[in-house]
């Protein structure tokens, strides 16, 4: 197991991105120090660690950087094998797991809510997550998204997560959201809408 004393990671608190390493780290309970950056500038350190997209979340760990969120959640998993694990096992599941992961992160995520309730409905195969009993990979890669589809609900006057429509989902944020390694990190709804409010003004 690797030393969890020498683990920052480089980050914005309102960042999903930054949430998904901050939950993974959570999970796997390793200890880390949080440096934060400021929207609009970067660090030394940043452009040291991430020369080629200079852009959070940065995670180093033993002195060597580890960029982009789905990658470092996955390094976090393979490092640290405590516990239980973020991704699946099976070669099948975990193919599953990426893919569904990617498809959050190509920003179809407002559009394909019924996509996504059907999967739920396929990866979760009837348990309280995509990854089954405990929180996994695309648990994380979506849920990271929670605080911010929240805000643009609130916001936007709609509902994208709704009872009725995608009560799979409904219910997997509600759970998401109150697990232990998650409820910290999510940024509330409120301070996400005065954020953008305060960026647009």
């Amino acid at each position: 197991m690797a030393p969890s004393d020498d683990v920052k990671l480089l980050g914005a608190a309102p960042s999903a991105y930054v949430n998904r390493v901050q939950i993974a780290l959570n999970l796997k309970h390793v200890d880390y120090e949080f440096l934060e950056e400021t929207f609009g500038s970067k660090s030394e350190l940043l452009l040291k660690s991430n020369p080629v997209h200079k852009k959070i979340p940065v995670m180093i760990h033993g002195g060597k950087p580890i960029c982009e969120s789905l990658i470092i959640v996955q390094y976090i998993d393979e490092v640290w094998t405590n516990g239980l694990g973020i991704l699946p096992s099976d070669p099948y599941e975990q193919a599953m797991a990426r893919f569904w992961a990617a498809y959050v992160d190509d920003k179809q995520v407002m559009e394909g809510m019924m996509l996504l309730e059907d999967a739920f409905a396929k990866c979760g195969k009837g348990k309280d997550f995509f990854g089954g009993d405990t929180i996994g990979y695309l648990d994380i890669a979506l849920g990271s998204f929670l605080g911010w589809l929240r805000a643009s609900e609130k916001m936007a006057n709609i509902k994208l997560l709704d009872e009725t429509k995608t009560p799979g989902l409904f219910g997997w944020a509600q759970r998401f959201s109150s697990n232990a390694a998650v409820k910290d990190v999510i940024p509330e709804t409120e301070k996400l809408v005065e954020l953008v409010k305060m960026m647009a003004a």
